[in-house]
């Protein structure tokens, strides 16, 4: 039996242009059954593991990618070390929590940019991602 969720994320594939394999479905539910969100390859392969999803962390990584490139989700850089996988792609910016790595969104409506530079002939800015840096307060 098929339920609404898998009817969902079959959809929201072939939408994509994207084959709906059963580990690509199985993985688009588990990222969008809780609406927007961050997470990284480690979190999202942990919530696998967890909902009894046969994948490698390689497999989950690789659909994060391919999602992306799919338009599904976007990559956001705000350590080096960690990639996190916005599932709101929307233009809006973050927070970052230092020490807890967890990442907030802002609305897009709280932040005015300028001043941006000319880009490079033949080029367009795709996106502008802002990223503050909060700390908890000391003392």
């Amino acid at each position: 039996m098929t339920t609404a969720i898998e009817i969902c994320s079959e959809e929201r594939l072939r939408r994509s242009g994207l084959r709906p394999t059963r580990q690509r479905m199985a993985l688009a539910d588990l990222i969008f059954a809780k609406g927007d969100r961050h997470l990284t390859v480690e979190e999202l392969h942990e919530e696998a593991v967890t909902a009894g999803v046969p994948v490698s962390l390689a497999t989950v990584y690789n659909t994060l990618h391919q999602f992306t490139e799919a338009g599904m989700i976007r990559v956001l850089a705000v350590e080096s070390a960690k990639t996190y996988f916005d599932t709101n792609v929307s233009d809006h910016h973050h927070f970052f929590v230092e020490g807890h790595n967890e990442v907030l969104d802002i609305p897009i409506s709280s932040i005015t940019i300028g001043n941006l530079p000319e880009p490079p002939e033949g080029m367009e800015i795709a996106h502008v991602d802002v990223v503050i840096r909060l700390r908890r307060k000391r003392g």
